[in-house]
C-alpha cells in the first residue's frame, strides 16, 4: 500500500520569540489523515545547555503518561513522567554552541480516532564544548477526543528564539486529491482549499482553475473623546459575495510549478493622542490586491479626526467628524461621528455594510457595518465568525451611549466611558477595531487572510 505525507502547515518564529507553537496557527488540523507527523529545528534562549519540551495536544495539559530514556555523551537515564503534559523533546539552548539549532521528529498515529492518543518523539542537540544530548519518549494522552491542535511550548517558560521552524505534515494512505501546495489544507469532498493566516506561496503541481477569498487587515479604532471604529479590510472573493455589493470576481487560471506569493496584511494598530487609527495592510494573492481597512478617526487631532479611507472606511470622530470612504468592490464607507449632543464616535465600515451614525435621540450607536458572510469557505476551513462571515467593522468608542457594537463578521466593540474598554478586530477575519474614549481603550485590526480553493 502507498502513502502519502502533505505539508498541512509550518510556523517559523520571528523576531523577539516566542514561549510556544501552535500548529496549526489558526483553525484545526483537518480530519481526512491517519497519521500526523511533526518536524521541527528549534533553539531556546533558557540560560542552560537545552530546554525540555512539553507536547500539548489540543491544548490538554491532563490525562498524560510517558516514558523516555535519555543522555549526554558520558551517560544514560530513564525515567516516567504523568498527569501534565508529555516532554516530547529537548532543544539547545543558550549555553549550547551559539547559532546551533536542534532537530526533532513527533509522531501522532490515528490522531483522529476514538481511542486514545499515542506519541513518540527523538529530539538530538548538540554543544561542542560540552554535551551532546539525546532523547527517545513514549508517550500516551488517555482521551478519546480527535486531535486538532498540537501544541509545543518550553517547559520552563522560556521562548523559542527567532528562525525556529515547525512543519506539520499528514500522513494517508490513499492517493492525494491535491494538486498545490501551501497553507493549510483541507476538502469538502468537491474542493480542496488552501487556507492562508499568514504568509507564504502558493504552488500548483499542475495547471488549475482557483477560486480566491483575499481579505486585506482591518484598521485599528481611534482614539478618546468617542474614537472613530476601525474600517474592516477590502473584501475580494470569487464564490458567495465580495465586499461593498460589487460584482463576483472572475477564478484565476494558474499555472503549474509556478509559485504565487500569499501576503496576508496586518491589523492595524489603535489610534493615539496625535494620529488616527493605522489603516490594515494589503493582502495579495497573486494579481489580486485587496486593500487595507481605513483607520478610525481620533479626537481633536488636526487632520487625524475624520476616518481613514480603505478597503472599508474608518469612521470620524465626535462633533459629526467625516467617515471614510471605502473601496468599490471591496467594502463600504466609515460613519460620520455624532453631533455635539452625544460624545460617540462613529462606526467603521463593513465588507457588507456602511457603519452606523450615533445618534442620542434614537439611541443610536456608532455601530460597525456587517460583514459578509461565505458559508462555502468558512465551514470547509473553519474560519470567520458569527456563522462564517467576514470583514466587520469596528464600533466607535462612546461616553454617552454604549460603545457601538462591532459588525458581524469578527468588528471588534467601542469602548465606553466608565465602563469598558474597546476590543480588537478579530484576527484572521480582516474586522476593524474598536473605538477608545479617554482612559478606556478600544483595539487593534484583525488581522487578513487568504483562501484559495480548487475542484478535486
Amino acid at each position: 500500500m502507498s502513502t502519502n505525507m502533505e505539508l498541512i502547515t509550518s510556523v517559523t518564529v520571528g523576531s523577539g520569540g516566542t514561549s510556544s507553537v501552535t500548529l496549526p496557527a489558526t483553525g484545526t488540523i483537518p480530519a481526512t489523515y491517519t497519521d500526523l507527523y511533526v518536524l521541527l529545528s528549534a533553539r531556546s534562549n533558557r540560560s542552560a545547555d537545552s530546554d525540555p519540551i512539553n507536547l500539548e495536544l489540543n491544548g490538554s495539559t491532563a490525562n498524560d503518561t510517558s516514558r523516555y530514556i535519555e543522555g549526554d555523551g558520558s551517560s544514560v537515564s530513564s525515567g516516567t513522567a504523568g498527569g501534565t503534559q508529555t516532554e516530547i523533546s529537548r532543544v539547545p539552548a543558550a549555553n549550547a554552541t551559539a547559532n546551533t539549532f536542534g532537530n526533532a521528529s513527533i509522531y501522532i498515529p490515528n490522531y483522529a480516532s476514538s481511542n486514545n492518543k499515542s506519541s513518540s518523539g527523538d529530539a538530538v542537540t548538540e554543544n561542542n564544548g560540552t554535551t551532546a544530548f539525546t532523547k527517545l519518549t513514549a508517550g500516551l494522552w488517555s482521551d478519546s477526543t480527535a486531535v486538532t491542535t498540537i501544541r509545543l511550548v518550553s517547559q520552563t517558560g522560556n521562548n523559542f528564539v527567532q528562525g525556529s521552524t515547525f512543519y506539520l505534515y499528514g500522513i494517508s494512505n490513499v492517493t492525494s486529491t491535491t494538486k498545490a501546495t501551501g497553507g493549510i489544507v483541507s476538502s469538502d469532498g468537491i474542493y480542496n482549499y488552501h487556507m492562508f493566516p499568514y504568509s507564504g506561496t502558493f504552488t500548483p503541481t499542475e495547471n488549475i482553475t482557483a477560486d480566491y477569498l483575499v481579505i486585506a487587515g482591518g484598521g485599528g479604532g481611534g482614539h478618546q473623546q468617542g474614537g472613530g471604529g476601525g474600517g474592516a479590510g477590502g473584501l475580494r472573493s470569487t464564490v458567495g459575495a465580495t465586499g461593498g455589493g460589487g460584482s463576483l470576481e472572475s477564478a484565476l487560471s494558474l499555472t503549474a510549478n509556478t509559485a504565487y506569493t500569499v501576503t496576508i496584511g496586518a491589523g492595524g494598530a489603535l489610534g493615539t493622542s496625535s494620529a488616527r487609527g493605522t489603516s490594515g495592510g494589503n493582502s495579495v494573492f497573486s494579481t489580486i490586491t485587496s486593500t487595507g481597512g481605513g483607520g478610525g478617526g481620533s479626537y481633536n487631532v488636526s487632520g487625524q479626526d475624520t476616518g481613514a479611507t480603505g478597503g472599508s472606511g474608518g469612521g470620524g470622530t465626535y462633533l459629526n467628524k467625516a467617515g471614510g470612504a471605502g473601496t468599490s468592490n471591496q467594502g463600504y464607507a466609515g460613519a460620520n461621528g455624532a453631533s455635539s449632543a452625544t460624545v460617540s464616535g462613529g462606526g467603521g465600515g463593513g465588507a457588507g455594510a456602511a457603519g452606523t451614525k450615533p445618534a442620542q435621540g434614537t439611541n443610536t450607536k456608532g455601530n460597525g457595518g456587517n460583514g459578509v458572510q461565505i458559508t462555502a469557505f468558512a465551514n470547509a476551513t473553519q474560519t470567520g465568525a458569527n456563522n462564517g462571515y467576514y470583514a466587520g467593522g469596528g464600533g466607535g468608542g462612546s461616553e454617552t451611549l454604549e460603545g457601538g457594537d462591532g459588525g458581524l463578521g469578527g468588528g471588534g466593540k467601542g469602548a465606553f466611558s466608565g465602563s469598558s474598554n474597546g476590543t480588537a478586530g478579530a484576527v484572521n477575519t480582516g474586522s476593524g477595531g474598536g473605538g477608545s474614549y479617554i482612559s478606556e481603550t478600544g483595539g487593534a485590526g484583525g488581522s487578513g487572510l487568504v483562501i484559495i480553493r480548487y475542484a478535486i
